[in-house]
Formats: C-alpha cells, structure tokens, sequence
C-alpha cells in the first residue's frame, strides 16, 4: 500500500487547467484540441500529472468519467519517449469496450503512428495472430482470449512489455476472469508500470491491487456512488402482464428521442425487438450470444443513428461511450443496484442532459428499494394516463403473438427467414445455410 493519502478531486474544483499545465507534450495537446478535448476531466487532472511521474495509479472513477483518456495520454507519451513494439497492454471485461478503448487510443495517437491490436473473444484466431505478427504498440485484450494466444500462439509473448491497465477492474473479477489475470501476471515483467482502474474497491480487487501494484498513488473522483445532476430520474409502478404495454406507450410518447432499452436476458431482448419491430419501431437488440460482428454491426447502427432504440442486455451497461443517448428505460430491473448506476450513466453524459425511467413490477420492490438507498434519493413517480396506456393493448398483443411465432421461425431447423439479410444479421440469427455448427445454433435457440 502506498503511504501516500488518497488524492480525491473536490466537485468545487473549477479552475481552468489545460492538458499542457499536466504535463503533456505538445503533440498530444495539438490531438486533445482536435478532438474536441478542451479541458482535461476531474480524473485526468488528477491521474495524468502521478501517471507521467512514472507511479502505479489506482483509479476510482464513475463511469463516464473520462478514464480512457487518464491512462491512453501517458501511455502515448511513455510511447514517444521509448518507441516499441508490444509497449503497453490493456485488459478490458468486454469486447465492446476493447473495441472503444482501441478507436480511442487511435484517434489520440494518430499524429504519431501508434498501432494497436484488439484480441478479444467471438473472433477468429488466426487473423488476431496475424495483427499480433505485426507487432502492434498496444493490445487491448479481455483476458480469456489474451490467454488464448499466450498459450497457443507460436512467437507471441509480453516478455518485454512496459505497461499494465486494468479497465473496470472490479467487472474483470466479478466476471470471474480471477484465473486468467493471474496467468497473465506472471507472464509479463514485474518491472513494468501498472494502472488499475475500478468503479468500486471490492475485497477482490483489493486482493488484485495488492499483488500487482508497486506504491501506487490512489485517485478518487467519487467516493460515493451517484448519479449526475443532469440526469433526470422517474419509476413507473406497473402490473408485470403489462410491461410490454407501458414500454411501447412511453416509447410513443417520447418519440424523436433515441432509447437504450435495459433487459435481464438474451432472449428477453430478442422478444422485445421483434416486438417492437412488429409495430414499426426501429428497434436494434445487442446481447452476448450474438457473434462479434453482429454486435458490432448493432452498436455502429445506434450510434450512427440509423436505428433509434437500442434493446441490450448488461453487455452494454459500463464503459461505452454512445454520446447521444436521450433516454435509458430499465425494462428489468438489474439484479446488483451497483448496475443501475452504469445502466444510467450511458445517457446524460459530458454535461447533456437524460431522462432514466425504471418500471417496477409487484415482484420488483424490494430491487428497487436497494436502488434508492445506494442513490440516497427517492425518485419521483413517471405520470402516464393508464387509459392512455391500455388504449395500445390489443396492437401490442397482437405484435406479441407475432414475436412469439419469429422466435419459434427461428430456432426451427427449416424456420423461414422471417427477417430480410440485414435485421437477420443484427438479431444475431445465423442463416441456416452458413456455418459448421449450424445443427448446435439451433438447439441453443430451442433451450432458451
């Protein structure tokens, strides 16, 4: 443990500090302006001046915070000073945010040529050890596939790798990725800098923090956990049998807006697209058994704003960055309260304002209960007109009947397509002529 008191950011702390007053070079700030990067955030002021001093970092920071950017500038910056290949590597709990902490970095190295390779699972192995060949800068890796290739990958090794991040470090571990870290760390150098970044200090990585770090100097943003002033925040008190009515009520009612739509389940967000689609919304679903493709394809379509609502599982709850997200409805209620804070934070970000509404059914009170206590607020009731509401339930019956058929289409063996190539794709639905596996796909679909 570091002797040194934890830095903590105080929320009154206004005074205008540029990238350059931290530290960073002049090529780096010239890149930060380009991308719009005017004033470092609360973490960056704190994390980037400890990090260019060449010290461990132990970061607790809310999500959407700016922490990319806290540990991308001084890795760049170790990078310009000491060129080489297989500099830095960065371990991420999904591929999603692998990919994201990739365009990112690139876009921040731009000017200098960085490369970086993105090693996560769902993709082939053979072209991940191909741009591994190349020798990139930078791989950011979820470590199961990390693994993968440390083991099996002929030539491939971190024998010489300078640099260590840990992104969302209490997800790797909860994810139970615990086996696969540990292999890693005694793979690479003990003389490296290591950055540990987390939303939370659990006792596991605590544990991790103990057996990684050498004097880390510890940044807080947040101590507690919160949601930002932006955000506005409404529950809806409903009969369970007529979720489905009040979700596609207030989808109708908020029109125009883009939607992040929360379920506890694959299936469940399979169902409610088709749903939804049936009734002429543009629903996209993205869930963790949908390929890498498929689910990158899902988010480029949302963020680009070619569909509107975005139905997804906790896959995209922490650490994607979808800037323009106006409103985050938790159809399911999460599980951990912890996860309702990341659910959130994916709207109302960078200072934009957004709306959250969470439907509770009778079965969901006492979920809910956790939620306002870990906030420290009671939220206020979403007023809908239920005659309103109960205006829509024979079309959203009859748009469930059709669902229900899809799905069955879909995971029978001579289903026909019910979707044209494009929202197949998206559904995550392989076509029943590709494939080696196509008789295993269609029993995964029967047993959900």
């Amino acid at each position: 443990m570091s002797s040194e008191e934890p830095k903590k950011v105080d929320d009154n702390d206004e005074v205008s500090v540029t990238f350059k007053d931290l530290g960073v070079t002049d090529v780096l700030c010239e890149t930060c302006e380009t991308l719009k990067w005017s004033v470092p955030t609360k973490i960056q002021k704190e994390a980037i001046p400890v990090a260019l001093q060449g010290k461990d970092i132990i970061g607790l920071a809310e999500t959407g915070s700016g922490k990319t950017g806290a540990f991308a500038i001084p890795i760049l910056q170790a990078l310009l000073e000491n060129p080489q290949r297989y500099f830095a590597l960065i371990l991420t709990p999904t591929r999603e945010l692998a990919f994201q902490i990739s365009e990112q970095i690139e876009a921040l190295g731009s000017s200098i040529g960085v490369k970086c390779a993105v090693i996560v699972g769902g993709m082939d192995m053979m072209a991940q050890s191909l741009m591994l060949a190349k020798k990139p800068h930078i791989i950011i890796a979820t470590p199961g596939r990390l693994v993968d290739h440390l083991e099996n990958t002929k030539g491939f090794s971190l024998r010489n790798l300078k640099m260590l991040v840990m992104d969302e470090a209490d997800r790797i571990l909860n994810m139970d990725f615990e086996e696969e870290v540990d292999k890693i760390l005694k793979v690479i150098p003990r003389e490296r800098r290591t950055f540990l970044f987390s939303a939370t200090m659990t006792k596991k990585v605590q544990k991790l923090h103990r057996a990684s770090l050498v004097d880390p100097v510890r940044v807080e943003v947040s101590t507690k956990f919160q949601t930002v002033e932006q955000l506005q925040q409404y529950y809806i008190f409903i009969p369970v049998k007529y979720k489905d009515v009040y979700l596609v009520h207030i989808l109708n009612e908020m029109a125009g807006n883009s939607f992040m739509v929360f379920m506890a389940t694959c299936n469940g967000t399979i169902r409610v697209a088709l749903l939804l689609r049936n009734l002429g919304l543009d629903a996209i679903p993205l869930h963790g058994q949908m390929t890498q493709n498929k689910r990158l394809a899902s988010l480029n379509k949302f963020k680009s704003k070619s569909r509107s609502i975005l139905i997804s599982t906790d896959v995209s709850s922490r650490g994607l960055d979808i800037p323009h997200v106006d409103v985050v409805i938790n159809f399911d209620m999460p599980t951990h309260s912890k996860d309702y804070i990341h659910r959130v934070g994916r709207t109302a970000r960078a200072g934009r304002s957004g709306k959250a509404i969470t439907l509770v059914t009778q079965y969901d009170i006492e979920l809910y209960q956790r939620i306002e206590q870990l906030i420290g607020k009671k939220l206020p009731l979403y007023q809908v007109e239920d005659d309103e509401v109960m205006c829509l339930q024979e079309r959203v019956s009859e748009a469930q009947r059709l669902a229900k058929m899809n799905m069955k289409d879909m995971g029978d063996k001579k289903g026909k397509r019910v979707l044209d190539d494009d929202e197949e794709g998206a559904m995550g639905v392989r076509k029943k002529n590709i494939g080696r596996h196509k008789s295993n796909k269609s029993k995964k679909f029967k047993k959900k």
